[in-house]
């Protein structure tokens, strides 16, 4: 039978055991049986189960060993926690005792109780101790129960605000083991967080002196090491830097206001964020417009090495004179024309990167600027921008394309100043889009000087075509007319066999028009077209009426030259500016008097379109009929 624990359970009877072990051993019965009885047999069946005893005896006594040990070590497990449960309790009354000593010490005069008085402190000081390091094995060991009865007892004692400050520095041990010290303060918070409030009593003073400590030692720390590196050798990284850093430290003030921190934790947060980048912020600015104007004079230079192109120097104060000509209407000196080979020396990728890199100075200002002072930092950063592309771009290109315009009396000119405009266009359109994108939410104050740069950019443009390209369309159009114009035009030899409609010069200059006003429509847009269009429409008119009085004209001659002014006049609806249009009616009216009939002179001058008009300019007109003499068409004047 199988040797176990079991066979030996009270009641136990040896006798019976061995009889029952006997009768189950096949020829050990007494009595014998089926099978004869075997002694040897029955002797070999005792040795093994004696073995098995043996053997089942030394498993019970390591069992029985184990368990005195487990025994003997719950028992002093159980005696420590006994003692510790009474040194805590004499800890209690201890630290109520020498509390209540300590205050009434405090009212003992001090010649007459030095000694007692310097004992109570001493113990006081030493119970405080006692109870501060019992706190501090208390935390590394987990043990918030512990941290929270030492604390409860501390909070009396002087010492309380040093308990506070080991427990947060031995909570920050090990929890920046990162690189990313914003994420890390993070996590260490939340889990802080969760804690705090099962250990002290005031869990939002502790928080925030944590934070406090936080930010005034590893973040501040971090911020310094940063951005001054950089500082002085590489000031785009610094600002970006400076940036970066002070995005994430805000973003995380933000994260830590979920935390009970008091009752202003905003204020709170922010008087620290200030307390690291105070210094840095006060001179953001003039770094950031000292980096613009090094960048910005970079990218020009750069730009202009690429084209071989020395710049030329445009006199000094340039915009500020521009525009005070503009106001006093006088004229522009220009010098003498140079050939740009049809350069128009602007640069949309130049553009881009001066107006890539004033967005991300924006983008700065908005997130570095005190509010109060961010309307004045936007606007400086907008100066620069204004000065660099305006002024050292826009302008410069301007002056530099008035310059190659032809003079009047050239032949065959090429206007590329109406590509150079059309250009400049094309880039205040952007510039106007970041004005509205980026400057407008920023500040109010620069809307009135970008309409006024708007305007200055608008009155630029068609005071600039004024002096040359409105001269060199009118000097090309006097050219042709020179040229194809003939006198027997309108005073044919054979009055009777015209064949044409209009003359070639009226043709040549009508296609030539037509072209530069199609050109202006291209090269600008708004005001700027209506307003160059009114000039050069002024301008073609006053040229056409003095050329036609340069010539005499017969009956055949004049219907020829009522021809041309209705085909300049068609060509003048191209304009569609409305007094050009009136001005070229007028004209035509006026060739009227080159073949009405003389009895009929006094009546047409008398209608509606001629009326108004000067006796003497009538006259003028009359005088160019080859009649005038012969049928004394003078009288109907004087």
């Amino acid at each position: 039978m199988a040797t176990t624990a079991q066979l030996f359970e009270e009641p136990f009877d040896a006798d019976e055991y061995i009889e029952r072990l006997a009768w189950r051993t096949p020829g050990g019965g007494s009595k014998g049986g089926a099978e004869a009885f075997d002694p040897k047999r029955l002797l070999e069946e005792f040795e093994n189960h004696i073995e098995e005893l043996k053997q089942l005896d030394e498993k019970i006594q390591r069992r029985v060993e184990k368990l005195e040990h487990q025994c003997q070590r719950e028992a002093k497990e159980f005696a420590h926690k006994v003692q510790d449960l009474y040194r805590s309790n004499q800890i209690k009354e201890a630290a109520d005792i020498i509390q209540k000593l300590h205050l009434i010490a405090q009212e003992l005069p001090f010649d007459r109780f030095a000694d007692v008085k310097a004992k109570i402190a001493s113990k006081y000081h030493d119970l405080e101790r006692q109870l501060i390091q019992e706190f501090t094995a208390a935390q590394r060991r987990g043990e918030i129960g512990r941290m929270r009865e030492v604390a409860a007892v501390l909070l009396h004692f002087k010492g309380y605000a040093h308990c506070v400050d080991v427990y947060i520095r031995q909570c920050q041990e090990g929890a920046y083991l990162r690189n990313d010290v914003f994420e890390d303060t993070a996590i260490l918070c939340q889990r802080v967080n969760k804690q705090v409030g099962e250990v002290f009593s005031s869990p939002e003073t502790v928080m925030a002196k944590l934070i406090q400590n936080i930010f005034e030692n590893k973040l501040q720390s971090h911020v310094k090491d940063k951005l001054d590196g950089t500082r002085q050798s590489d000031v785009e990284q610094y600002l970006k830097n400076l940036y970066d850093l002070y995005t994430r430290t805000t973003a995380l003030a933000t994260k830590l206001t979920e935390f009970n921190l008091g009752s202003d934790k905003h204020t709170f947060l922010s008087k620290l964020i200030k307390s690291i980048f105070s210094t840095y912020l006060e001179s953001y600015i003039d770094m950031e417009k000292e980096y613009l104007r090094s960048r910005g004079a970079m990218i020009l230079q750069r730009y202009y090495d690429s084209k071989n192109h020395q710049k030329r120097s445009i006199g000094t104060g340039s915009i500020q004179e521009l525009k005070e000509r503009i106001r006093q209407r006088t004229n522009l000196s220009l010098g003498p024309v140079i050939d740009t080979h049809g350069e128009t020396f602007l640069s949309p990728e130049l553009v881009v990167n001066l107006l890539q890199e004033t967005r991300h100075a924006f983008e700065r200002c908005h997130r570095l600027s005190d509010p109060s002072d961010l309307p004045k930092n936007a606007f400086s950063i907008f100066l620069l921008l204004v000065e660099h592309l305006c002024v050292e771009h826009i302008d410069y290109a301007l002056e530099i394309g008035l310059s190659a315009i032809p003079s009047s009396d050239a032949k065959n000119a090429n206007l590329y100043f109406l590509d150079v405009v059309q250009q400049a266009n094309s880039i205040f359109h952007l510039f106007d889009k970041q004005f509205h994108d980026q400057l407008m939410p920023l500040i109010s104050a620069c809307t009135r000087r970008k309409r006024a740069s708007n305007e200055w950019f608008l009155k630029c443009f068609v005071f600039l075509l004024f002096h040359r390209t409105i001269n060199c369309m009118v000097g090309q159009m006097k050219h042709i007319l020179a040229t194809e114009q003939k006198k027997t035009d309108f005073r044919p030899e054979d009055e009777n066999n015209v064949m044409i409609q209009y003359t070639t010069a009226c043709s040549k200059v009508c296609v030539y028009v037509s072209r530069q006003v199609e050109h202006v429509r291209k090269s600008m847009d708004g005001k700027n077209v209506d307003t160059v269009l009114t000039e050069l429409g002024v301008r073609f008119h006053r040229l056409i009426h003095e050329h036609l009085q340069q010539y005499s004209y017969s009956s055949m001659g004049g219907m020829l030259a009522i021809c041309d002014v209705a085909e300049y006049r068609r060509c003048a609806k191209d304009f569609r500016v409305p007094l050009v249009l009136q001005l070229f009616d007028t004209l035509h009216a006026l060739c009227n008097l080159l073949v009405v009939a003389p009895d009929n002179l006094k009546q047409v001058c008398s209608g509606e379109q001629l009326t108004n008009l000067d006796r003497n300019l009538l006259h003028a007109f009359v005088q160019l009929r080859v009649d005038y003499r012969s049928a004394r068409l003078g009288r109907h004047f004087s």
